[in-house]
């Protein structure tokens, strides 16, 4: 059965506010115990118990100059007048790149690749805990936030030049050679230069939630990447051990 968990929820990593999240559920008490949880980790929440509200929600706020106002839309399947469906289609085919978490009690894979093909981004089968369902929310929140920072044309930091739309990394005027996931990690840092990241966060980012391997792959790739930035690897400029916590980059 669906379990709230405050106190586990609250125990996790707080949100940065003003994320606004919409909630669009039938179920009053489904709908009620999602806002509380999401509400305890700092964003805003705004709720709808039918799809005709969720897509007014989502037109007015996009009539206002927004893409979508939401950050995210966490979308029941079986509504009344509009289903989850529809919805996710209508969205996509008006190219609203907002994430999509779905929440259906339909289990089958042939239901979770349905609903993933309309344009989810996620899909939660009930029941479900209110751990997970958070969790879930801030990785397609975190994962939109990143991809907006990507857009930007060039990222500088003293002798590296990283070119996103080229996948291309100069650094003291050569061109460097780099493994995907060197490049992702390069990128993730040099979008947040002197933010601290764990091991924990650096694998949700950049090789994702269901990863399985050890956290010491953290370090092997930052090794390699000191080795192809670092004038002297043992002594780096730029990708900085911080004891305890993990990487900083500059």
């Amino acid at each position: 059965m669906l379990s709230l968990d405050l106190a586990e929820s609250s125990s996790l990593e707080k949100i940065v506010p003003n994320h606004r999240i919409l909630v669009v559920e039938d179920e009053d008490v489904i709908r009620d115990m999602i806002t509380i949880a999401l509400e305890e980790q700092g964003y805003e929440v705004i709720t709808a118990s039918d799809g005709r509200t969720a897509l007014s929600l989502l037109q007015d706020v996009a009539t206002l100059g927004t893409e979508s106002g939401f950050d995210l839309v966490v979308l029941d399947l079986m509504l009344p007048q509009v289903n989850g469906l529809d919805i996710c289609r209508l969205l996509r085919y008006n190219n609203n790149i907002v994430p999509i978490l779905i929440l259906s009690a339909k289990a089958s894979e042939t239901d979770r690749v349905l609903g993933l093909e309309v344009g989810a981004d996620d899909y939660l089968t009930k029941p479900f805990s209110m751990r997970e369902l958070v969790a879930r929310c801030r990785a397609l929140i975190r994962r939109q936030d990143f991809n907006n920072v990507s857009s930007a044309p060039v990222r500088k930091f003293k002798d590296i030049s990283l070119y996103p739309e080229e996948c291309r990394v100069v650094v003291r005027g050569e061109e460097i050679n780099l493994s995907p996931k060197e490049y992702r990690l390069l990128e993730l840092f040099m979008s947040y230069p002197r933010r601290v990241w764990s091991r924990e966060q650096l694998i949700d980012q950049v090789w994702g939630a269901d990863f399985l391997g050890d956290t010491k792959t953290v370090d092997v790739h930052i090794r390699w990447l000191r080795e192809k930035l670092e004038t002297d690897p043992s002594q780096p400029e730029y990708l900085i051990t911080v004891r305890g916590f993990g990487y900083r980059f500059g």
